[in-house]
């Protein structure tokens, strides 16, 4: 059903979406060649900085460009097949985000609280481990997740009051009890979701708690000044997930999700970049050494 019915708004949510898309596309690919181009970036926060941005950039093209069609289309379809892959790799991704955000977290973490162990602790094996895990742990949950929702029977009910195929939507279409789906769906959350968002609270407790300890008042607001903005993110990304996908008999109505389900898959994608990696002084130092190196080239 999409979020309009008025031709003009999708118009302009064509337009909005599509620029959205765009700048996804171009932030997180320009993080993808730095840190490929430069060596200095080769350390174990830009490794999942890359891991990130490719996340980004395929979970965003899961839904994104479907949406973009529909919203010049009258009719807006879906065959079942791509409906289910659809749902598969917008699960399979953004659980493998969450789970990235938190190994990031830990990364941070080390790196504040524990910096003369940083290198040791944060092995090139450690990294390879931890990004591993996420994304076996996003592709296993979502396997299990859409086999068990799009085998439910739906009796012929086939409207989707969402903007894409999203489980909570396809749950509601069936016409059998789901109550054993909606617990799977809370488990899985726990999993993906809870677990890891914990990790990540934790993890900036420890933080603060270090850069209170600070002596330089510059110090202090600089360091808050980056944790916050990484943390705000990951809360809102995290509290949003959450509360849609933890109490799936909640009243939170459908146009509810529909928010909920553009924020962490047209705007955090977008924001990522900026507030990871284009803030960043060694990434734009990369940057200034990769235009130079291009303005030699040509000249």
């Amino acid at each position: 059903m999409g979020l309009s019915s008025d031709r003009q708004t999708q118009a302009g949510l064509f337009i909005l979406f599509g620029a959205t898309y765009l700048l996804t596309l171009l932030g997180n690919g320009l993080i993808l060649l730095l840190i490929w181009l430069d060596v200095r970036l080769h350390l174990p926060m830009y490794f999942f900085l890359c891991h990130l941005s490719l996340v980004d950039i395929c979970y965003t093209s899961s839904g994104v460009p479907q949406m973009l069609v529909h919203f010049l289309l009258e009719k807006k379809t879906i065959s079942f097949a791509r409906c289910g892959t659809q749902l598969f790799f917008s699960l399979a991704l953004g659980g493998t985000e969450f789970l990235l955000l938190a190994a990031m977290a830990y990364d941070c973490y080390v790196a504040v609280c524990d910096p003369l162990c940083y290198i040791a602790v944060m092995s090139p094996r450690l990294c390879m481990a931890l990004a591993a895990v996420s994304w076996l742990v996003g592709l296993a949950n979502s396997a299990m997740e859409m086999a068990l929702t799009m085998h439910l029977p739906t009796c012929g009910h086939n409207v989707l009051n969402h903007v894409a195929c999203e489980t909570l939507a396809l749950v509601r279409l069936a016409c059998v009890d789901v109550t054993f789906n909606q617990v799977v769906i809370v488990a899985s959350s726990v999993v993906v979701l809870l677990v890891p968002g914990c990790l990540v609270s934790l993890s900036y407790t420890h933080i603060i708690v270090a850069i209170l300890r600070i002596r330089s008042t510059q110090g202090r607001h600089k360091a808050f000044g980056t944790c916050a903005s990484h943390l705000t993110v990951v809360s809102i990304s995290y509290g949003m997930a959450l509360f849609t996908y933890m109490q799936p008999r909640s009243m939170a109505s459908a146009e509810q999700e529909k928010v909920v389900v553009l924020f962490y898959t047209v705007a955090t994608p977008m924001l990522n970049p900026l507030i990871y990696s284009l803030r960043n002084k060694d990434v734009k130092a990369a940057l200034s050494r990769v235009l130079m190196t291009s303005s030699e080239l040509k000249h």
